[in-house]
Parts: structure tokens; C-alpha cells; sequence
């Protein structure tokens, strides 16, 4: 073996500018023949062997591939420490076969007094108090220095090999087992005396000992199952991987976007016959999916789940191994379940009352829903059977209230519900008739009911100055101001009514007029020219007042639409008593909600 020095390249140039002269020199021909032959030697056994750095000798059947260190691990003459493990104080502090986490707790450190540094809910010396796992004491252990609990075990720290992380027996006491062995035991025991019983009462048959061998070689030359054979020598059964009778599931559509087919697991979830116009049921396969979720797979998952929540809570039940015993405790449970329900029902009603609320007649006989069969024709008429009883509604129909000729409901404009006989939108009004239409259509048409309201009221003989402010008080009143068009509607009621007086005065004061001419006519002429001017006057003064309470009512409104907190104070208001033509347009302003003509 020829150990040829491999020096890194940091080595070569530290090596040149301490001592350029030690530089080693590039071997000549000779230099490889003397090399060989010691090499040949010492595998002949008449040279000594080669030594590593630790005094020991090196084989010199050993590869190069194998001798020959790494450049960058720093070797200068022939060694074989790279091979060997490297971390031999690691190796020693490994931990052993046996060493594992020792469980329980420490029975030898009992006290009966608190320990300072103890935890202060159960007297331990491990932990603390935040890191206690025992219940919080009402009284801490601290203070009543009872019931000390016993220390845990400070567990070591192992450090494990690759062979002992994957040990699964490390750590496994075998005194455990001595539980299956102590139960099996029993039941061998149990047996035992039965069958003594049997013999001592004469119940046993021939064939006894037959009976306690085991299920599998019972009956197995009764078997007769497709897809089985049965050597009744051997008492073996042989199971084939599937029925030969039965239609493979990739054949039961050839449709190649259909349900999907794994060979690998032979499993066919989604239903082959899907897009087929069938139904899962009229199908002998319609999945595993199918088959998994129906029938008494659902019953099987809740007594699984029962004996799952039986053995937490204690009872010794397994569904396989026990399937009797866990039906019959799953029986025994439900029906004690619906006992205690029955009784806590029971006691509410008898505590409270309401019996007879629960006691309602089914769903189908409150909506007047039955089976009696009846044909129809295509036409619609009954052929055979009775006709369906028309269920009655709670409210009054066919009932017209206030000379109303239709019902409330059948007339809607603008969101609003009303009468169609007379378009009126409120619910308690008089009928008014054909009247109501016309108005509504001069609506529409564009002439304004106010204006026309006003000179109907005032005669032809009056001056231009009343027309022109008669003009302005409508073209005030058509400002955009307004908060609604239901306020305009409520301008234009008030107008009319106003007109409506105003015409029979007008009237009344003509009668008297003429009544007086018949006396004197210069007086009657004086006196009535005199009247008009002061009739003027007052109906100017009016519409002012007029006026004025719609824009004190527009303040009010404002006022009342915003919140209380943003409302101003009215204590600067001054106050006086009112005039005639103040109260009166007051009066002709108010709304009054309890008069059912005040809209028209």
C-alpha cells in the first residue's frame, strides 16, 4: 500500500512561506519503483507494516481507496483514524439498553409536613405551584399541611442511538402482561367448573369436548358458500379473491366518463348507472358509497359509537368481541334515557301547566288536507269525488264600509293602497264618488285646484290688486320648500275648504245686500261700496296671517324632524294674543286627523 501525503491547498501555501526549502518535490520515476516495492513487501510479510500516528500498525491488504484520507482532513503521514468513529466521548455517554423514563411517582419521599420551596397546592418538591397538575385546593396545601402529595420521579435525560429511538420494546414492563395471563386464567377456570356442573347434573351430551374447540373447525364441512372450497381432511377453507357469478363492476357501464374504476383497490365509489335515467335503488350496484351509507351501516356506527363512549365512561364492552352484550346495554340505556326525558317532561307540565297545547291535531287536518280522491277532467270540472272545501280567511269579505263600492285594496297609486270606486287613499273616508276621479284627473291635467278654489270663492266685481295676490300666494305655495307631496295635498285640502266658505259668506252677505236696496239705493250704494273696501281689507290681512302660520308650521316641522339634542331653546319667543285673522288661519291650517273629510 503506497500512502501518498494529500495536502490541502491552505497547508501548501502556509508550508511555501515558512520554509520554502521543506517544499515537498514532485516524486521522480525511481521514486514510484521504490514505493511499489515496499509495497509488495509488505504485503509478502518481509517488510515491516506501515504505523499510523497512534503506534499502530496498518494492514497492508487495505485498498488505497479505503487508506487514502480526504485532503481536507489534515493528514500528513499513513492513518486509518477517518474510518473509525470519530466521537468517542459521544459513544460514552450514550445511554443503555435498559435506561428509560421512570413512571409513577416516588413513594419514598412521603411527608406529613409542608417543605419550603414545595408547591403550594399540593406540598411537592418538583414543581410549583403554576405548574401543578392536581386540582386547586380550597385549602393549599401550604396552609393546612395535609395530604401531602409524594414527589415525581426527576426524570434522566437519555440520549439514544439510531438503534434505541427505534427500539419499540425499550421501556416495556413485562410484569403488564401479567393481567392477560391472571384473565385468561378465569375464564379457563370458569369453564372449567361449568363443565363440572354439566357432568354433575347429567346435561352433558356426547360430543362435549367437541363443543369447546374452537368456532373456525366447527362447522367446516358444512359449508356450501360460492367462491369457498373446503378440504374437510385438512379442515381448511379457501376463499377465491371474488365470486365468479358476479359482473365485474368496470362492466356495468362502458361508458368511459362514468363512474370512475381504481384497479388497484378494485373499488368503484360513485354510482355506474348515474346519467342512466335509474335510480340506486332499482340498481342491484349503485357504489360503495352507496352500499356504505345505507341500510344498517348507519345503526352499526351508532353502536360503535356507543361502545366507545360505554368503555370511556368505564363499562367493559367491545362491539366485536361482545357484539350481545353491547345491543343489549345499548337497548337498556335507550330505554332509560327515554324514561328520564319522559319524567323531566312530565314534572314541567305538571309544575307549569300547557298540557293541552301539545295535544294539536296533526298538520295535514289544520290545513284542511286530506286523501279523498277525486278525478278531474282536462277541461278542470270534478269527474268523480267532491269537490275542495275553499279554506275561509280569518277576515271579513265582501263587506263595504262608508257607502263604498269596492273594498279596501283595490286601487294603488304612488305606494299608497285606496278604493277604486272613488280613489281615496285613506282607509276610514267617505265615499265621495266620481268627484274624487275628476279632481284627480285636473290634477294631471295641470290645472292647479287651489287656484281655481280661491276664484270660485272671491266675485267678478273685485279689483286686480286680490287676483295678483292671489296669484303670489299660490305661486308661494308652489315654491319648492315643501318636505313632501303629502303636504302639498294637505295645502290644497285647506285652500278648498277655505274656498268653500268664503263662497257661501259671499252669498249670504249678496241676500242682505239686496234686501237693503229696496229701502234706500244711495245708502245701500255708500254702504255696499264702503263694505267692499273693508271685505278687501280683511281678506288681505288673511292671506298675510296665512302666510305666516305656513311658515311657522314649516318651522315646526323642521324643528320636530330634528333630534331633541339639536333642538334650539324657545324661551326668546315673545308671546302675545293672537288677532281674528290670526286665529283664523289657524283654524283654516290646522290639520284635524279625525275629520274623514279634511282631504277633500
Amino acid at each position: 500500500m503506497a500512502s501518498t501525503p494529500s495536502l490541502p491547498v491552505s497547508l501548501l501555501i502556509a508550508s511555501k512561506s515558512q520554509a520554502i526549502g521543506n517544499e515537498p518535490q514532485k516524486k521522480t520515476r525511481e521514486d514510484w519503483r521504490k514505493a511499489k516495492e515496499l509495497e509488495e513487501a509488505r504485503k509478502a510479510g518481509t517488510a515491516p507494516a506501515a504505523v499510523d500516528e497512534e503506534g499502530k500498525d496498518i494492514n497492508p491488504h487495505i485498498p488505497q481507496y479505503i487508506s487514502s484520507a480526504p485532503w481536507y482532513y489534515n493528514t500528513i503521514g499513513p492513518t486509518l483514524k477517518h474510518q473509525r468513529p470519530q466521537e468517542d466521548e459521544k459513544q460514552k455517554h450514550l445511554a443503555r439498553v435498559g435506561d428509560w423514563f421512570q413512571r409513577g411517582v416516588n413513594l419514598d419521599s412521603l411527608t406529613t409536613k409542608f417543605r419550603k420551596g414545595a408547591c403550594e397546592n399540593c406540598g411537592a418538591m418538583t414543581h410549583k405551584k403554576k405548574d401543578c397538575m392536581e386540582r386547586p385546593r380550597k385549602v393549599l396545601a401550604k396552609y393546612s399541611g395535609a395530604e401531602i402529595a409524594p414527589d415525581e420521579f426527576i426524570q434522566p435525560e437519555l440520549k439514544l442511538d439510531f438503534d434505541g429511538k427505534r427500539d419499540r420494546w425499550n421501556g416495556y414492563n413485562p410484569t403488564e402482561h401479567l393481567g392477560i395471563i391472571e384473565e385468561f386464567e378465569k375464564v379457563e377456570d370458569t369453564k372449567r367448573q361449568l363443565k363440572a356442573q354439566r357432568l354433575n347434573t347429567g346435561d352433558e351430551e356426547d360430543g362435549g369436548e367437541e363443543e369447546m374447540d374452537g368456532d373456525e373447525d366447527k362447522y367446516v364441512d358444512e359449508v356450501d358458500m360460492p367462491g369457498t372450497k373446503v378440504d374437510s381432511k385438512q379442515r381448511i377453507t379457501v376463499r377465491n379473491l371474488r365470486i365468479r357469478e358476479d359482473t365485474a363492476k368496470y362492466l356495468r357501464n362502458l361508458d368511459p366518463n362514468s363512474a370512475y374504476y381504481d384497479p388497484k383497490t378494485r373499488s368503484m365509489r360513485e354510482n355506474p348507472y348515474k346519467d342512466t335515467g335509474k335510480e340506486a335503488e332499482q340498481v342491484d350496484y349503485a357504489g360503495e358509497n352507496f352500499i356504505r351509507f345505507s341500510g344498517d351501516t348507519s345503526k352499526h356506527a351508532q353502536a360503535q359509537l356507543f361502545a366507545w363512549e360505554a368503555q370511556h365512561a368505564g363499562v367493559d364492552v367491545h362491539l366485536l368481541a361482545e357484539p350481545t352484550k353491547a345491543e343489549k346495554l345499548k337497548i337498556e340505556y335507550v330505554g332509560k334515557k327515554e324514561e328520564i326525558k319522559s319524567s323531566i317532561q312530565e314534572g314541567i307540565l305538571e309544575r307549569y301547566g300547557g298540557k293541552e297545547h301539545l295535544l294539536v291535531p296533526p298538520k295535514a287536518l289544520l290545513l284542511a288536507q286530506t286523501e279523498q280522491y277525486v278525478e278531474y277532467s282536462r277541461a278542470g270540472k270534478i269527474i268523480k269525488g267532491a269537490e275542495k272545501p275553499v279554506v275561509s280567511s280569518r277576515y271579513e269579505e265582501d263587506i263595504y264600509i262608508n257607502n263604498h263600492q269596492s273594498v279596501w285594496g283595490s286601487y294603488w297609486k304612488d305606494g299608497q293602497w285606496g278604493f277604486q270606486c272613488c280613489h281615496s287613499t285613506m282607509r276610514n273616508s267617505y265615499c265621495t264618488g266620481e268627484r274624487s276621479k275628476d279632481i284627480e284627473e285636473e290634477k294631471k291635467t295641470g290645472s292647479s285646484v287651489a287656484i281655481t278654489a280661491i276664484k270660485v270663492g272671491y266675485p267678478a266685481s273685485e279689483n286686480e290688486n286680490t287676483d295678483s295676490q292671489v296669484e303670489e300666494q299660490v305661486e308661494e305655495e308652489r315654491e319648492p320648500e315643501l318636505l313632501s307631496s303629502k303636504k302639498e295635498k294637505e295645502c290644497e285640502a285647506s285652500l278648498k275648504s277655505e274656498a268653500r266658505r268664503m263662497k257661501k259668506r259671499e252669498k249670504k252677505k249678496k241676500k242682505k245686500s239686496q234686501k237693503k236696496a229696496k229701502g234706500v239705493k244711495e245708502s245701500a250704494h255708500e254702504s255696499s261700496s264702503s263694505g267692499t273696501d273693508e271685505e278687501n281689507e280683511k281678506k288681505k290681512r288673511l292671506l298675510e296671517a296665512l302666510k305666516v302660520e305656513e311658515k311657522r308650521i314649516k318651522q315646526v316641522e323642521l324643528l320636530m324632524g330634528l333630534d331633541e339634542r339639536k333642538r334650539p331653546y324657545n324661551s326668546m319667543v315673545e308671546s302675545k294674543a293672537p288677532n281674528e285673522e290670526e286665529l283664523e288661519a289657524y283654524y283654516i291650517k290646522r290639520k284635524r286627523d279625525e275629520d274623514p273629510m279634511a282631504y277633500f
